[in-house]
């Protein structure tokens, strides 16, 4: 948090790592940090898989490029792991980040010299957009008697959809007024949509408080990175004449959460297309099971801090094995591991085929949201 001991000399601030020496400007420095850290990795999530598939498509190493990336991750992993120093693992993901970033941007440099660049063909996304600016401008309009003088226009390319009887209000968009001519109608798209159009944007509607739930599952599955952590750095880490490193523990919950998946789709494979409600439901059953099984464990803990008076000796270890905390990380990683199947598999069944990569990363972001 203080002036790095690099910087520090030259520039005369405090050089050590102790709360006198964080002032205001080091506070929003790392706030900022924070913030620009969550876009990067929400700009991450959005296009890598995206880029990696066009990648993949252009030169067949799929295999060879997964190989590799799992053996960068590992060996990234081990290194961390005997890191200690946060000012160091800082410096190290600073400079990784710079490095990718220098090689991203020239290959696409060198990428787009060679090929041509497509134009934006437009984004589902403007459409919800468009029905919504189009029937609020016709808030004052009469609904038609009849739903089959709506406007809809047939196009080979796009998925119809039958209209519904739910968000009628939303169904102003497509009216056709009697003046001007339909064909100068059709040419502002932002005053008549097509009801498949005005179809697409019910459904996104509709699927928003499902998102919703997915806000306590998130911060349910940041409690693993923080507050399960925090735990784990006041217990006693030895086994035996070694110590466990709290990377082992992420490798349980990795472990946990391929493993819980594994079982969840053994178990309801017949289900069918109802796979994604009910895993939904079992991910919060695992959420709740977690919280029950940490509380459970602080509590012992905090039995332990008193019983060896550690209450006014917060950086003591508690004699108190480190391997307590294994039910909730097992229990954490179901949760993570069934929803992020489920919120996928749900959003491409309830999505239009239009909006299916749309409707996962809205999934992702309510998630990331909690």
């Amino acid at each position: 948090m203080s002036t790095p001991p690099v910087l520090g000399k030259s520039n005369g601030n405090c050089t050590q790592y102790r709360p006198e020496c964080i002032g205001e400007k080091q506070q929003q420095l790392f706030y900022t940090g924070l913030a620009l850290t969550a876009l990067g990795i929400a700009a991450h999530s959005a296009c890598y898989a995206p880029l990696a598939r066009e990648q993949v498509e252009q030169t067949g190493t799929s295999k060879k490029v997964g190989c590799r990336s799992n053996l960068v991750a590992l060996a990234a992993l081990l290194i961390a792991a005997f890191v200690k120093p946060w000012a160091t693992l800082f410096g190290i993901c600073a400079i990784l980040s710079l490095v990718s970033f220098l090689v991203c941007l020239i290959l696409s440099v060198i990428s787009c010299s060679k090929n041509p660049v497509t134009r934006p063909q437009g984004s589902p996304l403007t459409t919800i957009f468009r029905v919504l600016f189009a029937a609020s401008s016709k808030s004052f309009v009469p609904q038609p008697h009849d739903t089959n003088d709506l406007y809809e226009k047939l196009d080979p390319n796009q998925e119809e959809l039958p209209h519904t009887k739910s968000l009628r209000c939303l169904d102003k968009a497509a009216i056709i007024k009697a003046e001007p001519a339909l064909e100068q109608q059709e040419m502002k798209r932002w005053r008549l949509c097509k009801v498949t159009e005005i179809e697409e944007t019910k459904i996104f509607i509709r699927t928003i408080p499902i998102w919703m739930t997915f806000i306590v599952s998130g911060f349910i599955s940041s409690l693993g990175a923080t507050y399960f952590l925090e735990q784990a750095n006041s217990l006693d880490p030895r086994v035996g004449s070694a110590k466990a490193p709290l990377i082992l523990f992420l490798w349980f919950y990795d472990h946990f959460k391929r493993s819980f998946t594994a079982v969840f789709l053994m178990m309801f494979s017949i289900s069918g297309r109802y796979i994604p409600r009910i895993g939904i439901i079992v991910a919060m059953v695992y959420a709740i099971l977690s919280c029950i099984a940490a509380a459970k464990i602080e509590t012992r803990r905090l039995g332990v801090v008193r019983s060896h008076g550690l209450i006014d000796r917060p950086d003591e270890r508690v004699p108190m094995t480190i391997f307590w905390l294994l039910p909730q990380f097992a229990l954490l990683g179901g949760l993570d591991g069934i929803h992020r199947l489920c919120a996928y598999a749900f959003s491409f069944d309830q999505a239009p085929t239009s909006m299916i990569k749309y409707f996962s990363l809205f999934a992702k972001g309510f998630f990331g949201l909690g």
